[in-house]
Formats: C-alpha cells, sequence, structure tokens
C-alpha cells in the first residue's frame, strides 16, 4: 500500500555567535509492499469431556492446547495495480482449505486488483468471502469459537469479480468456480458461481447484502442470501446482525430435487467500557430442520441456539480471549460426559491471538 508521511525536520544553521533552526518538510515515499500476520492458539475444555460436541469450525479439541494458524500477508499497492498473496499455516488454515491438497492449502488469498479509475476495481485470483458477518483471521473476530452460519457458508471463492464504489456506496459482481473450490476435479462438474454484493459504509450504519449461487461438483444447486448490518451507537457499546439462507436443490439420480433450505440469524452485542477491554455477546439460532448441514447424520432434522460470552483483554498487539459457551438443540445431537445422548453441550476456552 502507498503510504506517505509528511515528516517535519528541524536543521540547526550557525550564524556568527547564534544558533538559529530552520524547518523544512520532507516528503518521503514509503514502499508500495506492506506486510502483516497473526499467530493463534487456544486451551478448550468440553463439560461433557469429548471433542464430538463441536460442530462449528476451528475449535474441535477438548482438554488439549491447540495450535491455531500463523499467517503472513503481503500487500502490493501502486497506482493502479494491486496484489495479495496471504498465507496461513497450521489446523485451521488447513481446515479453511479443505478442498486443496499439499502446499497450496496454505493459500487463504492470492489476487490482482487493477482499478482503471477511483470508483471502479477489478480483482482475479482467489479470496475470502463475502458472505457472512465473521471472517478466517481470529484478530478480526472478537469471538474466537465460530458461528454454525461461518461453518456451514462459503470461505472462499477463485474466479473474477469487479466492484463499482460511488460514496457510501458500493456494488460487487463476480464469477468463480464452484464454492471453496480453488481447481475442480476434472471428473466433477465444472459449472460456475455467480457472486454479488451491495454494501452501504455510512459513518455509524453499515449495511451488506451478500448473494452466491451455483451448481456445485457434486451435482447440487443452490442459492444462498445474507445480510450483515453493523451499528456503532457510541464509543463503548456497536451491534453486529448476520442473517442467512440457502436453497439447496438436491440430486436424485437423474434430475435435480425441489428446494429445501437451511438458514440462520446471529446478533453481535460489543461492549468496550476500557481500551483495554471489550465483552462480546453472541447468540446465535441456526436451523437445520431439511438435514442438509449439522443435523445431515441425526435421527431427525432441528435447530441449535448457541449463546457465546467472550472477552478480549488486550496487551499492546496481543489479545487474550477467554470464552464460555452454551449449545442447545431441539435434538439429541450432542454428548453427555456419559457417552449418552444429549440435547445441550458447554465448553470453555482461552485463545491468545497476537497481530502484527
Amino acid at each position: 500500500m502507498l503510504r506517505k508521511k509528511i515528516l517535519a525536520s528541524v536543521i540547526l544553521m550557525p550564524f556568527t555567535a547564534a544558533m538559529a533552526q530552520d524547518s523544512t518538510v520532507v516528503e518521503e515515499k514509503k514502499s508500495p509492499l506492506t506486510f502483516s500476520g497473526s499467530v493463534d492458539g487456544y486451551y478448550k475444555y468440553d463439560f461433557a469431556k469429548t471433542a464430538a460436541n463441536s460442530f462449528t469450525s476451528f475449535t474441535g479439541k477438548h482438554n488439549s492446547f491447540a495450535l491455531g494458524m500463523g499467517s503472513i500477508k503481503a500487500t502490493y499497492e501502486g497506482d493502479k495495480i494491486g496484489a495479495v498473496v496471504d498465507l496461513g499455516f497450521g489446523p485451521r488454515a488447513k481446515e479453511f482449505a479443505y478442498t486443496d491438497d499439499g502446499i497450496t492449502a496454505a493459500i487463504k488469498q492470492l489476487y490482482v486488483t487493477y482499478t482503471p479509475a477511483e470508483w471502479l476495481t477489478l480483482s482475479l485470483g482467489t479470496w475470502g468471502t463475502h458472505v457472512g458477518y465473521e471472517v478466517l483471521d481470529p484478530q478480526v473476530n472478537r469471538n474466537y469459537s465460530m458461528s454454525y452460519m461461518f461453518t456451514n457458508g462459503p470461505f472462499g471463492h477463485t474466479g473474477f469479480k469487479a466492484q463499482v464504489t460511488k460514496g457510501a456506496h458500493s456494488f460487487m459482481a463476480g464469477i468463480a468456480n464452484a464454492t471453496d473450490y480453488r481447481v475442480v476435479p476434472e471428473d466433477q462438474i465444472n459449472k460456475k458461481f455467480a457472486l454479488a454484493q451491495y454494501a452501504y459504509a455510512g459513518d455509524k450504519v453499515s449495511v451488506y447484502l451478500n448473494y452466491v449461487g451455483g451448481k456445485a461438483p457434486d451435482t447440487t444447486k443452490s442459492n444462498q442470501v445474507d445480510a450483515v448490518v453493523t451499528a456503532k451507537v457510541s464509543d463503548k457499546f456497536s451491534i453486529g446482525y448476520n442473517g442467512t439462507v440457502a436453497f439447496v436443490n438436491g440430486w436424485d439420480g437423474v434430475k435435480n430435487t425441489s428446494s429445501k433450505s437451511w438458514w440462520g440469524s446471529a446478533l453481535y452485542l460489543n461492549v468496550d467500557p476500557k481500551p483495554w477491554f471489550g465483552l462480546t455477546l453472541r447468540g446465535e439460532y441456526f436451523n437445520d430442520d431439511n438435514q442438509l448441514k449439522t443435523f445431515s447424520g441425526a435421527a431427525a432434522g432441528g435447530n441449535i441456539f448457541a449463546t457465546t460470552l467472550s472477552a478480549n483483554f488486550k496487551v499492546s498487539s496481543l489479545t487474550l480471549i477467554p470464552e464460555i459457551r452454551f449449545d442447545n438443540a431441539s435434538e439429541e445431537i450432542f454428548t453427555d460426559k456419559n457417552g449418552a445422548g444429549s440435547k445441550s453441550a458447554t465448553s470453555v476456552l482461552v485463545a491468545a491471538v497476537l497481530s502484527f
């Protein structure tokens, strides 16, 4: 990213018996190449003493110290041409790139941009999805464990997109490989997905309306509509909301079947009484009556209400996140400490996230 800083230099010049000061403005051109990254890990304990109660991404351990991800990101921003190389290593990155093998699983994002005009940006490559409130990078989220909507929604896209921006409004449209596929296997269906987003980024309120849809390599068709709203009530209190619904047409061996859906809704309440301390309460309702996602292996479809309370303690660039989570389902998809079926699960974790 091209950044310019105006530095004031004070030059002392001798005049006979006295000293006089002369200030000169120096413009220093910084490199268009910048680097950033993060490192994270966690300890988690499930009160049923099992790792089987985790149905969301990245925190599937019990009574164990676990690695998250080491991430390094290089960003180049010229006058019109830009590029991003974003790499991640560790269990979190591997789970994110679940369709990749070998070294390509370390690629979180890899794309180039071209900005022919201030209002238009074209991008080609692979990038994180525009759908949803939560993201892969833990330093951006305030809860460390992930929502059911994040886990079951798209992770990333590989293709081409164009974004038009006018003031606080922007619109993005794109075409990409099937969701989460950088390379579609040659023996599977290779149809393209459509991407779209309308965004309004105001001073106090921001709104994002998202869409992704197409035919997957397994022959199913899907159309997902998603909304994210954020509101800054004050310097110490903000609200986030995410709602999503996906319509899926299965495959009966001959043709696509009638549409079935899964959906979810989550509210995030963020309180920051001190610059070094904050709290986030996430309440999420996830519905899978049609057994397309979390309840696919259960006796019947159902829903889950999950409540997560996370604290954020900041020490310079380090954030410590103690968290307690309660998951309640309409069916016995969880396991209790005796190994029997249960409709609820409780866990605690402590995570450390360092960003630089």
